[in-house]
């Protein structure tokens, strides 16, 4: 167990060497206001958000690990207008959603991820349940096809899922020090596991992701911040976030022109930031323009991953939180010897 403390002392030493390397920014005023609160004490922590794409007003969410597979649909004031649970789902640690719309039916489509692994990589195999939007709102149990999911580097911790509208494929955004986007195979596979291949990098711990509903853009969002990419990999903007207890989800408003984002906890808000001028992609950008498939993506985005956004406050936090996880690992390593 020595060589574990060893190495866990070193990694929060590199990490506090990254954080203290990285020059404070002042976070500015972006105009962001509360959309809401969620009304439901049933909705304690809201770990995924989506906008309806086919219900005008309607907003989607779940809880976290250790919750049944259900999820809420609530208007624009938090208030629930629905309750749905998914049949035949597990709930391992749902960390993520996602709401897409498919192009064949124009049917709403929504996504949730059971990629939650606290362990990095306890789990042989996570998922993804796809479920269609139900049509009217109104509490039931819906349907779900199920895709299992391992990634080809190894099991990691992930709480991000992002569908890209226009090309229909799924992505998975680890959360790491180091994390990682990872594509999904153009085509899902229900009868085997489908494997997930990194493709670019995220910045550090990474809590959600989301593709804009026009497919021009997506956004990872960590603790402190957000940061808008082009379908591509290249970065277009950091956006500054509001100070929320624990930052967990991130989502497009419905035209694309801002960032919805909430906490988790009882009665927790969301809020709406607008993108900054110039942030959004001309609409002439190609369909083929999304994250390569290729290893290449991922070496040209290291850089992105020790990008600014942090505080004086956001590095006292990440030192505690390390300080605290080696106390525990040594206090671990004196039981056991």
């Amino acid at each position: 167990m020595g060589d574990v403390v060893f190495r866990a002392s070193g990694a929060v030493v590199a990490a506090a060497c990254v954080l203290l390397a990285v020059p404070a920014q002042a976070r500015a005023d972006n105009g962001e206001d509360q959309v809401f609160t969620f009304k439901d004490p049933r909705i304690t922590e809201s770990s995924g958000l989506a906008v309806s794409p086919t219900h005008d007003g309607v907003y989607y969410t779940h809880n976290d690990s250790s919750a049944a597979p259900t999820f809420y649909a609530v208007d624009g004031k938090g208030r629930t207008k629905a309750t749905f649970r998914v049949r035949g789902a597990q709930a391992r640690d749902w960390e993520a959603m996602a709401a897409t719309k498919d192009p064949a039916t124009g049917r709403g489509v929504l996504w949730f991820a059971d990629i939650g692994d606290n362990l990095d990589g306890a789990w042989p195999d996570v998922s993804v349940y796809r479920v269609m939007e139900p049509q009217t709102l109104n509490d039931a149990t819906l349907p779900a096809t199920r895709y299992r999911f391992r990634y080809a580097d190894g099991g990691r911790n992930a709480e991000g899922i992002m569908v890209n509208p226009r090309t229909g494929r799924l992505y998975v955004v680890s959360k790491e020090f180091a994390g990682a986007v990872y594509a999904a195979p153009k085509k899902l596979r229900t009868d085997k596991t489908n494997i997930l291949r990194k493709v670019a990098s995220a910045p550090l711990m990474a809590t959600d992701a989301a593709y804009a509903p026009d497919g021009s853009s997506y956004v990872i969002r960590t603790y402190f911040s957000a940061t808008l990419y082009r379908p591509s990999g290249e970065t277009i903007a950091k956006v500054s976030m509001p100070e929320l207890k624990q930052a967990e989800s991130i989502a497009y408003t419905a035209d694309g022109k801002a960032l919805l984002t909430g906490t988790e906890g009882s009665r927790s808000p969301v809020y709406r930031v607008p993108l900054p001028a110039g942030a959004t992609p001309t609409p002439s950008t190609s369909a083929k323009a999304s994250i390569p498939a290729t290893p290449a993506a991922a070496d040209t985005g290291q850089a992105r991953a020790a990008e600014g956004g942090f505080t004086a406050k956001n590095i006292l936090i990440w030192l505690a939180a390390a300080a605290t996880a080696l106390g525990t690992i040594a206090f671990i390593a004196r039981r056991t010897r």
